[in-house]
């Protein structure tokens, strides 16, 4: 996820693009540029680093011109530098962009436009669409023409802002799976990916949908079908938010945008690995002996990760917490060993300690990081990117479901390369993964139902989170969660374990938050319920069955789903769950107690 912000008037471009990239900068912060037009000259400035330290750095605030572009940066192609910093541009310097998003088909258009002499500085997969809308511009009409016909040879997700040296009083956004919305000012106009960008000059406000762009000038601006050229009239809405407000969206708290954003990171992930899990699965296939490290919500995405690959790929791998991992498991640690280390910052120093160790004994190291360029990324051998953008919000949320989502498509093409599963079943897999984002929208809607059975919940002292099979892990998490925001007394457990001991802890009113989608445990899931329902416990059923509606005190009806993907749907009401508890009990979910976002620390 990265920031694009665009202005036209009578302002200098460089201050309101500056300022507009700072309050953007929640979306990605590892690089950034912009790019400005002065007497049908493009000037550039852009590097790694936080836009406060580029802007002295740099000089962003003397660059000349009244119109001009910028981009913050979270990297998914290409390590954060100066060179894979946007805007990129084309071979003749006239043409320069920034964009939001992924390329699916990147490789293939770079190595075309390799083979008829265009020359590439970056490793990006944006600086292809540069190349592209040059080459088509050898023989379309209008440099929009040519714009268009480049653009519909994509594919993947892409905002894009772009700005040619030789129409001096025109911008060109465009809209295609990533957000983007105008602002429409007296005298001047702009684009960005979020309102706040722009809102300290305009309240009104145009959203792009998908497959849309926007042609602006300072006193105009037209809005066309990406597919078609053709006109399209949209509603200008005035903004009612705060500034504060706007930089969440809205939202009363990262976190909760965070939730929000679950459905678009997940697709991001899934259109980020199609090709990258192939490689890795091939790797993987190679080794007996595979090990799952990891720490905290990303040591649950390892346990569900078992739990795909064992049923999958008939491979069970033992799954670690890192800091347990360097002083039990060194003298097994060989060259016919892989150790999957999952780390959403790629600076969590357990998880690097025995990644390193890893590595000193001759083992592959594979990561699954969020954060490009990370310590993790140098030291593994291979790496898969979440694409889940920034988050903000100490607990993890959609950092935690990309995990997820990431090693489904893994274990999935896993058992394609080994043939432990039958081909019909995982091309259903993967059918039903594309329809997660979908399902998790829909599971947004019982938000309101959320809150009030929090409301009716917030003094409570103590809750108890089970599962079963693939769903015992959502039960970790679901109790992390709250424990983490909400300071309440949370215990995750395998329902089976309820009578080893837990249950004598159960008396009356005490919630039971009861994970049990339909599969090979449901009707034992159903049977721990009733026990606990028995001792007085107040049940909170998450599933799709009518036999747990029945014996809930509280049931949130899920989509029907494969059971190997129900961990990535049943998260998203305990993450709100936590959240709404949080909130009412006068606590910021956004910066809990004694907690940071990245333990750099042992």
């Amino acid at each position: 996820m990265c920031g694009i912000i665009g202005y036209i008037g009578d302002r200098a471009a460089c201050e309101v693009i500056v300022k507009g990239l700072k309050r953007l900068e929640y979306r990605g912060y590892d690089s950034a540029g912009v790019v400005t037009e002065d007497g049908g000259k493009l000037f550039i400035k852009k590097g790694a680093g936080a836009i406060d330290e580029l802007t002295e750095k740099l000089g962003l605030l003397e660059m000349p011109g009244k119109r001009g572009i910028g981009h913050t940066r979270w990297a998914t192609h290409g390590v954060p530098n100066e060179i894979n910093a946007h805007p990129h541009t084309d071979c003749t310097g006239k043409i320069a962009l920034v964009h939001n998003g992924i390329i699916e088909n990147f490789a293939e258009i770079r190595e075309y436009l390799l083979s008829l002499g265009h020359t590439f500085k970056s490793d990006t997969d944006t600086e292809v669409i540069a190349h592209l809308i040059e080459e088509e511009l050898k023989s379309a009409p209008s440099f929009e023409d040519a714009m268009r016909n480049a653009l519909l040879k994509l594919r993947g997700s892409f905002a894009l802002g772009i700005i040619y040296a030789e129409e001096p009083d025109r911008l060109y956004f465009v809209r295609n799976e990533s957000p983007l919305v105008l602002g429409i000012g007296d005298g001047e106009n702009f684009a960005a990916s979020d309102v706040p960008a722009f809102l300290e000059y305009t309240n009104r406000a145009v959203f792009l949908d998908d497959g849309e762009y926007a042609v602006i000038g300072k006193d105009f601006y037209v809005i066309k079908k990406l597919a078609t050229g053709e006109v399209v009239e949209k509603p200008v809405q005035e903004i009612e938010w705060t500034l504060e407000m706007a930089e969440k969206s809205g939202y009363p708290h990262f976190m909760l945008k965070e939730i929000y954003e679950q459905p678009r990171a997940i697709k991001d992930a899934i259109h980020g690995n199609i090709d990258a899990v192939k490689r890795a699965a091939e790797e993987i296939a190679r080794y007996e002996k595979i090990f799952i490290i990891a720490m905290g919500t990303s040591y649950h995405a390892g346990l569900v990760g078992r739990y795909l690959f064992q049923r999958l790929a008939k491979r069970v791998p033992i799954v670690e917490d890192a800091s347990e991992f360097r002083y039990e498991f060194e003298d097994l640690i060989d060259e016919d060993t892989l150790v999957i280390a999952i780390t959403q910052s790629g600076e969590t120093a357990d998880t690097l300690a025995a990644m390193k160790l890893a590595k000193k004994r001759g083992a592959k190291v594979l990561a699954i990081v969020n954060v490009v360029g990370s310590m993790a990324t140098r030291v593994a051998d291979m790496t898969l990117y979440t694409h889940a953008g920034p988050e903000i919000g100490v607990a993890a949320t959609k950092t935690y479901t990309t995990q997820l989502t990431v090693l489904t498509m893994l274990a999935i093409e896993l058992a394609r390369v080994l043939g432990t599963a039958d081909e019909a079943y995982l091309s259903s897999l993967e059918k039903g993964l594309k329809r997660v984002p979908d399902l998790v929208e829909s599971v947004l809607k019982h938000d309101a139902a959320l809150r009030e059975l929090a409301e009716n919940l917030a003094d409570r002292r103590d809750f108890f989170y089970i599962g079963r099979g693939i769903n015992v892990p959502t039960a970790l998490e679901g109790a992390l969660k709250l424990k983490e925001i909400s300071y309440i007394h949370a215990e995750g457990l395998s329902a089976g374990e309820l009578k080893h001991g837990p249950l004598a802890l159960l008396e009356e009113g005490v919630p039971v938050v009861a994970v049990a989608p339909s599969g090979k445990t449901f009707d034992k899931m159903v049977g721990n319920v009733e026990e606990s329902r028995a001792r007085g416990a107040f049940i909170i059923g998450l599933g799709d069955r009518e036999e747990l509606r029945r014996v809930s005190s509280a049931f949130i009806e899920m989509p029907g789903i494969d059971e190997l993907m129900t961990p990535i749907v049943y998260i998203i009401p305990l993450q709100l769950i936590a959240y709404h508890l949080a909130v009412l009990r006068g606590n910021d979910p956004d910066k809990p107690r004694n907690l940071a976002k990245s333990v750099t620390v042992e």
